[in-house]
């Protein structure tokens, strides 16, 4: 049964990042590199970002193990509870983005002007109606979570990707007209709602369905009322959001800054973070929670002697071997074929060939962050498994305040905001590295530093090398879809080998495969 519900959540997950991808090749077909397309990539992503920023991450850490410990009634209860106060802090935060978007804009999207503003400013009040469906949502999806309702949780976003997809493909479609952004904030309300429609009718099947996971408690005496379980104080929910929340807000504050080089950069920057955020999700975040098991009993069964500390230590070393492996296959393929990828998932529709270039450059300099954001991801594991999340959450808040006074002395380029990105990455994934142990001796235990230079040389060459000899990822214009797919088999071929020259060298570095699972 496990089984089955990890192989059913991994096709959905990966279901769910392709069609977003595809919902981010379709904005690029429909609108291109402009300040409309600006306007655009702000209106839809931002109430899910809110949301992830102040609340989803909050609520997984929060309410799991409170509902864990609770009756079905008690947890119905709690849920209400927390939907209320979800319902409350989304009119607020929904009226005072309305009301303050200029403000908004000028932080978020300083370099909109003109008519591109206009749109980016009604953008904003779509935005801020949907606020508080997507925070109801992402309440829901935390009961789905813990119902294992793998499908439920997963398929939600399929539903608003889905739904977005449809409409902007049908705006694709159409070249020669200019579509007015009230139309697209209509159909984000409309995606919203279908989400939540969509997570009410699982929840209606957890009512009439299956017993919960958790065993049932004593029933209460007839007429008696459920007892009220207080929530968790405000200081909880506060580290909460803070842990889940500022690791969202990096990439978020870089593009930002990006879009004070004009109309488009923001779009430019977005597309290229989507190369670089794929294969962190769906291959470095996923070997960090495959280990997560086994790290957390390792850590459970170190009761201070020597070799039980050693032997949750071995654990974090086989992930970080694993994770950093993947990172470091991910970047050498995004390296050598980011021209051809960006063509191919960008270059349709209304996407200019000259928008490609820069995307196609910082998106290169974005690979590196992989590196970083595999150690990132491993160390936060085995933070986690220690309940020291805490400490964590102030490393990302240096941070982001690192990123954000960077923006005083850097210009105003994407490329040189993701490289800044890439800079503070780093620097989180030292501090948080520091924090599971002190000392060079701590880091020898924890970091495979053999397969670490061996497979990070081999990245540094494909580097130099496309630098040195370039790869040419370009179709001819004018060409039809066919002879520009045919004509990127080279470069993406050659993007394959890369990444496979990298995980060769890492087998024959000691790759520790079993060790990173195995319970």
């Amino acid at each position: 049964m496990l089984l089955k519900a990890g192989v059913v959540s991994l096709v959905l997950l990966l279901a769910s990042r392709v069609l977003g991808l595809l919902r981010e090749s379709a904005q690029a077909a429909a609108f291109g590199a402009s300040g409309l397309a600006d306007a655009v990539v702000l209106m839809l992503a931002l109430p899910d970002w809110i949301t992830g920023l102040v609340a989803a991450g909050a609520l997984s850490y929060v309410l799991l193990p409170l509902w864990a410990q609770q009756s079905a009634a008690a947890q119905a209860e709690s849920e209400r509870r927390v939907a209320r106060a979800l319902l409350a802090i989304g009119a607020v935060l929904a009226l005072l983005l309305a009301g303050g978007r200029l403000g908004v804009l000028a932080a978020l999207a300083p370099g909109l002007s003109g008519p591109a503003r206009d749109a980016a400013a009604r953008g904003l009040i779509y935005a801020a109606m949907a606020l508080p469906l997507a925070l109801l949502a992402a309440l829901w999806s935390t009961r789905a979570q813990h119902r294992r309702d793998f499908v439920g949780l997963y398929a939600a976003n399929l539903v608003v990707n889905g739904v977005l997809v449809t409409a902007l493909f049908f705006i694709a479609m159409k070249p020669d007209s200019e579509p007015a952004i009230d139309r697209l904030g209509l159909v984000l309300l409309l995606a919203m709602a279908a989400r939540l429609w969509w997570l009410a009718a699982r929840r209606r099947g957890w009512v009439d369905g299956a017993a919960a996971p958790e065993a049932a408690a004593a029933p209460a005496p007839a007429g008696a009322r459920p007892r009220s379980t207080p929530l968790p104080g405000t200081a909880v929910w506060l580290w909460a959001a803070l842990a889940a929340g500022l690791p969202l807000a990096l990439p978020f504050a870089a593009r930002s800054m990006a879009s004070a080089a004009g109309e488009g950069a923001l779009t430019t920057f977005n597309y290229a973070w989507k190369l670089v955020e794929l294969p962190l999700v769906l291959a470095v975040q996923l070997a960090a929670s495959l280990s997560f098991p086994a790290i957390a009993a390792a850590y459970a069964a170190a009761l201070g002697s020597p070799a039980d500390r050693a032997a949750a230590e071995s654990r974090v070393r086989a992930a970080m071997a694993l994770a950093w492996t993947l990172a470091c296959m991910a970047a050498a393929g995004l390296i050598v074929g980011a021209d051809a990828l960006a063509m191919l998932l960008f270059g349709w529709g209304r996407m200019p060939a000259e928008a490609l270039v820069p995307l196609a450059q910082w998106a290169r300099v974005g690979a590196w962050s992989l590196l970083p954001q595999a150690l990132i991801a491993v160390a936060l594991t085995a933070l986690a498994s220690q309940a020291r999340l805490r400490v964590a959450a102030l490393v990302w808040a240096l941070g982001l305040a690192t990123l954000l006074a960077s923006n005083l002395a850097l210009p105003a380029s994407g490329r040189a905001q993701m490289a800044a990105l890439d800079a503070v990455l780093a620097l989180v994934a030292v501090g948080l590295l520091a924090l599971l142990g002190p000392g060079l001796g701590a880091l020898r235990r924890l970091l495979p530093l053999r397969l670490m230079l061996a497979t990070g040389a081999v990245l540094l060459a494909c580097s130099v090398g496309v630098a040195a000899w370039g790869v040419d990822g370009a179709a001819a214009d004018g060409a039809g879809w066919a002879a520009r797919l045919w004509a990127l088999r080279g470069p993406l071929g050659g993007a394959v080998g890369a990444a496979a020259l990298v995980g060769a060298v890492a087998a024959l570095s000691g790759l520790p495969l079993r060790a990173v699972g195995r319970p």
